[in-house]
């Protein structure tokens, strides 16, 4: 039996100055397959469907309640003062009836604010049609081309 025994003296090891890239790349797979598995979970919480942008002019119909409230906070009812907030809903709860009745579809509120009116006022509207089991609310708004406004 014999053993090959080096000397410190004799030859050096060659110092290895390549980069072992080995861990990296171990590393960015696992990354790659972690971001693969949370991305679709991240994007898909919840399955929505997104409406289209588009601008459509309002058709108004007769059944339709126009509904606007100025700067003073005083509110109209199809251009008629209303000073009491139960008489609002009682009108708008009797047009959800008549249109019942007839067989025609719900009517629609459409509701013009002015732009110095308060928050709460045109929120009460729509918080009055909801109570009155209107269907439909929408605001009415002055087209601009300038997009700053």
């Amino acid at each position: 039996m014999s053993i090959n025994v080096h000397s410190a003296e004799g030859d050096e090891a060659e110092l290895n100055t390549t980069i072992n890239t080995t861990p990296l790349v171990d590393v960015m797979l696992v990354l790659l397959i972690i971001f693969l598995i949370t991305i679709p979970v991240a994007l898909k919480l919840i399955p929505v469907q997104l409406p289209n942008a588009r601008n459509i002019p309002t058709q108004t119909k007769p059944e339709n309640i126009v509904i606007a409230v100025d700067s003073k906070d005083n509110v109209y009812y199809n251009n008629e003062l209303i000073t009491n907030n139960n008489e609002i809903i009682q009108r708008m709860e009797q047009a959800v009836i008549r249109a019942h009745n007839a067989g025609k579809p719900l009517p629609e509120v459409h509701i013009r604010g002015d732009r110095n009116a308060r928050f709460q006022s045109v929120g009460t509207i729509v918080y009055d049609a909801q109570r009155a089991a209107i269907q439909k609310v929408g605001f009415i708004l002055q087209p601009t081309n300038n997009p700053n406004q």
